[in-house]
């Protein structure tokens, strides 16, 4: 399974709420961060619980999947959140995603997806 197929499958994994799926994907070690490192999820477990806890934060509804893109070990997930009553046309975000040995190491979010695609690489 490539970066990018992996990627997809996080994605739907998340959207369905099947947390065990999404556990085979992360490393043991996996960082989930917004740019800071220390300031985020150290391991898979946290990263988990972060993701089983996502509805009692009142976090809404999953943004939409628009597109992934792949630069060697590296694959950015660009999604589209939904337009609330104070944001009628929120920014696409993503999430990069750092992938070793088929296992995601790390994942920064952006919250705007021109920055992770210019993190990504050139051609991306």
């Amino acid at each position: 399974m490539s970066n990018t197929d992996i990627a997809r499958e996080g994605f739907a994994a998340i959207a369905r709420g099947d947390v065990d799926a999404i556990s085979a994907f992360l490393a043991p070690d996996v960082k989930w961060h917004g740019g800071n490192p220390a300031d985020g999820c150290q391991n898979r477990g946290q990263a988990l619980a972060w993701i089983r806890g996502r509805d009692g934060r009142g976090a809404g509804p999953l943004p939409a999947l628009v597109d992934v893109v792949e630069a060697g070990d590296r694959v950015a997930v660009i999604m589209q959140p939904h337009p609330s009553e104070d944001d009628l046309q929120p920014r696409r975000t993503a999430n990069l995603a750092t992938f070793r040995e088929g296992k995601v190491v790390e994942m920064v979010h952006y919250e705007d997806a021109a920055e992770a695609l210019a993190a990504l690489g050139p051609g991306s």
